[in-house]
């Protein structure tokens, strides 16, 4: 009768386990340091990365908002113009379909960001316990 013993071990992340990267280093002398230089960078470019895209999405954010204001102007003003030349019905048309537009992004704007913060929330709630659970 013959008895096997299987072993697996996992880990997550660019740097692996201290005795898993003191068998590289014996294996290939100075591949510790490499291993340790290598994961130093991916995390140099990661934050990088993260960096120009909220760098990014706070530059659309103020562009859309610059954009929208400029056509709920421009369309108000349009309204506006309507309204003097005597086509009133059409003028206030004009004038209360961008307000409304505003009214109804800012709430939708207003419940996305409560339904984040509570998804964010729960994740925080999910996570401690979690750990509390090891």
């Amino acid at each position: 009768m013959a008895q096997f013993a299987i072993t697996a071990q996992q880990f997550s992340g660019p740097i692996p386990p201290p005795e898993l990267l003191r068998k590289y280093e014996e294996l290939i002398p100075g591949a510790a340091d490499r291993i340790m230089s290598m994961a130093e960078r991916q995390g140099s470019h990661r934050q990088t990365l993260e960096s120009q895209v909220i760098n990014s999405n706070i530059a659309n954010e103020r562009l859309g908002k610059i954009l929208g204001f400029i056509i709920c102007v421009l369309a108000i003003s349009g309204g506006i113009y309507a309204v003097v030349l005597g086509k009133s019905a059409m003028g206030i048309a004009a004038i209360v379909a961008p307000l409304g537009a505003l009214v109804a992004v800012f709430i939708y704007g207003k419940s996305e960001q409560k339904k984040n913060l509570k998804g964010r929330q729960q994740a925080i709630i999910e996570a401690a316990k979690n750990v509390q659970n090891r």
